[in-house]
Order: structure tokens, then C-alpha cells, then sequence
């Protein structure tokens, strides 16, 4: 049996993952495999160096550090003079770099995990998904996670790499691809809730994006083969707050976040005979 953990995109909502982390490694079920994009890349990197329930008190203390809330949480007025300065991006990329080797180390390459990792990203140049599992971490695990016009292209080597969400954004194939015959999916919720026609301009793009992710979740999670034990853990219900404008850039809801998808998932472990 090889067991995976999926980890997928969802900005400032990825803290739920950390909840769900808990409950699985608390229940001592651990990953053979770690998949993950954009925020799941960040919080899959640090569960394949270390799996085991003290990862989730240093993703914990991460996501509700002063560092963390300077990744989107800058004044529009610096946004705006970045944006007119560099015309590609609105935050500076340096928060997230620290955060991510505060959490798994600068120097730490993917051959130092103690769990196989691969994180997805997109590239520009070859207009197409890409998966990094060997080499730097930090460099890898950047790529994943710039999201386009909040954080600049990573570049490595020749190529530029924008957020892995773009192509990918719950890779659940790809665990499916590497042999995982038992798969814990780690989402942020948004599949979960009711998506409805656009109303206002703000909506358009949110709207778009989320067709495009839950489509190919759905259908990679058609195409999972009978052989292979799905469960896709639930995330905890919507917080306050989370319909407004500028939620993603707010990290207020982090511990409410982290402790409502552990008691959700924790009840969903149970239920499924796992604990």
C-alpha cells in the first residue's frame, strides 16, 4: 500500500490543510507520497521533511507569523508603486521566500525529505504543467506558489514558472500517476460550496478560475481507478468574512481555520473506520 497526501491551491485558505494535517498524522496515518500546488506545495514540502504531528505546530505558528502577513498584506499604495514600477506584479516575492525556508530550510534539497515530494507548477514557455522532484526546495516550492499579478514569475533556469493552480490546482492524477493506491485529498473547500452565474464584475474572474479548477479535479477524480481508496477530507465550513473582496489577503481566520478542518476531518476518519 502506498499512501499519498494531495494538497491543493487556495491561497490563505490553505491553512485548513494544517487542520487536516493534524488529523491525520494524530490518527498515525502517514504519507508514502506527498503532491501538492501553490499553498499545498508549501505545506507538502514541510510534512515530507517531517512527518509527524510536531510539523503541524511549526505550520501553525508559520501562517500566523508577522511574515506570513506580509506576503499579500502590504498597503495598495506599495502595491500600486510596485505595480507602476515592475508592471508584472503587486507584492514583493521576499516574504514568501522566508516564509518557506523558515518552514523547510534554504539549502534543502528534495533528495533530503524524508518523504518522496513532487510540486506542480506552470510553465510559461512551454505553456504547460510541470513537476519538480528533484533539486532546491525554496526555488521549487516559489515556482508553485506565484500566483500571476500578486508575485512575479519564478524564474529557474531558461524557463518562468507561475502558479502550479493555473494547470493543476488539486493533483490528484498525479498521486494516481505515481502509484498511490490509498489517497487523502487536502483541500481548502472550494469544492465543497455552491458556485453560482456571475453578479458583478469582481465575481467574473473568480468565477472562471473556479469552473476551470473543479472541472479537472472532477474529472481526474472520475478517472481513479477502482483499485485505488479515495477520500477526500472535509475542510470545516466557510469562515467569516470569506465572500469579501480582500479575503484572500487575510489571515485573521487562521487558527479558526486550522481547528475547524481538524475536528471535520478527524470526524470524517472515524466515520470511514480509519481511526
Amino acid at each position: 500500500m502506498t499512501v499519498a497526501f494531495v494538497l491543493g491551491g487556495g491561497g490563505v485558505r490553505g491553512a485548513t490543510e494544517v487542520g487536516m494535517l493534524r488529523a491525520l498524522l494524530d490518527a498515525g496515518i502517514v504519507p508514502d507520497l506527498v503532491v501538492g500546488t501553490s499553498i499545498g506545495a508549501i505545506n507538502g514540502a514541510a510534512v515530507a521533511q517531517d512527518p509527524t504531528p510536531a510539523v503541524v505546530e511549526r505550520l501553525e505558528k508559520a501562517w500566523a507569523s508577522p511574515t506570513a502577513g506580509t506576503i499579500y498584506g502590504t498597503s495598495w499604495y506599495r502595491q500600486a508603486r510596485r505595480l507602476a514600477k515592475h508592471r508584472t506584479h503587486l507584492n514583493d516575492p521576499a516574504p514568501l521566500r522566508a516564509l518557506v525556508e523558515g518552514v523547510v530550510g534554504a539549502g534543502t534539497r528534495f533528495e533530503d525529505l524524508a518523504v518522496p515530494l513532487a510540486v506542480c507548477a506552470a510553465s510559461i514557455e512551454r505553456a504547460a504543467e510541470h513537476w519538480f522532484d528533484s533539486g532546491p526546495v525554496v526555488d521549487a516550492v516559489l515556482a508553485s506558489s506565484a500566483v500571476p499579478a500578486a508575485l512575479p514569475p519564478m524564474r529557474i533556469g531558461d524557463e518562468h514558472f507561475i502558479d502550479g493552480g493555473i494547470v493543476n490546482s488539486i493533483p490528484l492524477g498525479e498521486a494516481v500517476a505515481r502509484g498511490a493506491t490509498t489517497i487523502f485529498v487536502l483541500q481548502v473547500g472550494r469544492i465543497e460550496e455552491p458556485l453560482t452565474a456571475p453578479e458583478k464584475p469582481t465575481d467574473v474572474a473568480k468565477v472562471a478560475f473556479e469552473v476551470a479548477r473543479r472541472h479537472r479535479f472532477q474529472r481526474d477524480r472520475a478517472a481513479v481507478p477502482a483499485h485505488v481508496d479515495l477520500h477526500v477530507l472535509p475542510y470545516g465550513g466557510p469562515q467569516e468574512g470569506d465572500q469579501r473582496i480582500g479575503a484572500f489577503r487575510s489571515l485573521e481566520r487562521t487558527h479558526a481555520r486550522i481547528e475547524a478542518a481538524r475536528e471535520a476531518s478527524s470526524a470524517y476518519l472515524v466515520l470511514a473506520g480509519l481511526v
